[in-house]
């Protein structure tokens, strides 16, 4: 299997440009991993490093967690990768039937690693680690495909949550000769 970061190259998932990111920071360039994870090869190559990761690092987990919408098409990767079972965040409750925010069957006391397309600043993911928190749901760690490094790392951490990056954006941006 390929490089990951090359991957997200070969992919065209790193655009140059002016842009507004959803933390509202303005940046010279924009990491769009929907052009990765609507790929299956590259998914699966996602889903596969996600999961090394967890072994890696002993991660051990009742749920895997995705955030709506660039981190549900990874988690339901992942979730098919390890056979955990797959908890959907919601970024609003919706205004009809349950009004939940959370999609899937938590159960109070289990745990859960979150995992995300791209992290800036954070907020994004620590909205839904709060929605979890609060249906009694315990994280220790988010794994994201780029970090943007741009904060995230040290907000999640004033959280108790330690954010694991595949790739940092310093990373692929480097230039091979």
């Amino acid at each position: 299997m390929k490089d990951l970061a090359e991957a997200l190259k070969e992919c065209q998932a790193i655009k140059f440009g002016d842009f507004t990111l959803a933390s509202g920071k303005k940046s010279r360039y924009y990491v769009d991993i929907k052009k990765a994870s609507t790929n299956p090869q590259i998914l699966k190559l996602i889903a596969h490093r996600i999961s090394d990761m967890m072994t890696l690092r002993s991660i051990r987990a009742d749920y895997v967690g995705g955030v709506a919408l660039g981190g549900i098409p990874v988690a339901t990767a992942v979730s098919l990768e390890t056979c955990l079972p797959l908890l959907m965040v919601r970024k609003e409750a919706k205004e009809y039937g349950t009004k939940g925010q959370i999609v899937g069957e938590p159960e109070r006391g289990k745990s859960v690693v979150l995992v995300e397309d791209v992290t800036t600043t954070g907020g994004s993911v620590l909205k839904a680690i709060q929605i979890l928190k609060d249906e009694g749901l315990s994280i220790s760690y988010v794994i994201v495909v780029v970090d943007r490094e741009e904060g995230a790392s040290g907000a999640l951490a004033g959280a108790d949550v330690e954010l694991i990056p595949l790739i940092r954006i310093s990373e692929l941006l480097v230039k091979k000769d």
